[in-house]
């Protein structure tokens, strides 16, 4: 009986010491295979700031989860009241108090070169479409808000821009260029995407992208961009902000 307890025993030292030489040969493998990666130069050109292998993850991720976005994709909505009254504001990038909201005009340049010059009594007079949805930042927190303006397919439809979404990408910026965000073409087609002019039933205030900014329920916070000066197309992967420092181009939810 001692016998077998002491082969028993011994059988089990034998797997619990297999099995804490497996667990730390793969946590030295994981952590020296992190810092190779970490030491890495990160490339500031078509990469985006990061070290090749984790942009090839991002990557990755990005044709895996844009093959799943659909018009029936949407994000859900709420009724009005559970919107909060005072949301709270996400960035301050491009939204500078150097602004003359008087002279704005939403600047479009077309496959042509033609640049189109549009204020914003005019994209008013396109069908107003409103929504309520759970905003969610990159950073974690996420808050039920309410938006109202144009659908950007209304919008483009409206100056006749087929030619412009056929392409892959529209690049949009602050008027300043200080903040620029880059969205794939079938997101900014999505029937949630507005050109956004009000929040919570009024103008959209100052801090929060007035005169016109992007809502797109369908990504992360990152890609509303606030305050939206110009506005342009390619079959290139337009500029990105946060693309530029490390974060994932298509940034869906």
């Amino acid at each position: 009986m001692k016998e077998e307890e002491d082969i028993t025993r011994k059988r089990l030292n034998r797997k619990t010491f297999i099995s804490f030489g497996v667990f730390t040969a793969l946590n030295t493998a994981a952590v020296l295979t992190w810092l190779r990666i970490k030491n890495l130069p990160p490339d500031n050109g078509l990469l985006g700031g990061v070290q090749k292998p984790v942009r090839d993850v991002l990557n990755l991720n990005e044709r895996i989860f844009n093959k799943t976005l659909s018009p029936d994709h949407r994000a859900k909505t709420y009724l009005k009241k559970e919107a909060l009254v005072n949301p709270r504001v996400n960035g301050d990038f491009g939204v500078g108090n150097d602004f003359n909201p008087v002279e704005w005009k939403l600047s479009v340049t077309k496959a042509s070169g033609e640049t189109l010059a549009i204020p914003l009594d005019e994209i008013k007079k396109l069908r107003k479409t409103e929504i309520v949805f759970d905003f969610k930042c990159i950073e974690g927190w996420s808050q039920v808000t309410w938006w109202a303006g144009v659908k950007f397919s209304d919008f483009v439809a409206a100056y006749h821009l087929d030619r412009e979404t056929a392409m892959k990408y529209v690049g949009m910026a602050t008027p300043d260029n200080e903040y620029y965000v880059g969205i794939d073409m079938p997101s900014a087609l999505h029937p949630q995407t507005l050109l956004c002019y009000e929040m919570n039933g009024a103008p959209l205030p100052m801090e929060h992208g007035f005169p016109l900014r992007l809502i797109i329920p369908v990504k992360y916070g990152i890609k509303n961009i606030k305050r939206i000066g110009t506005m342009y197309f390619d079959n290139e992967r337009t500029p990105d902000y946060w693309f530029e420092r490390g974060y994932d181009y298509y940034s869906g939810l």
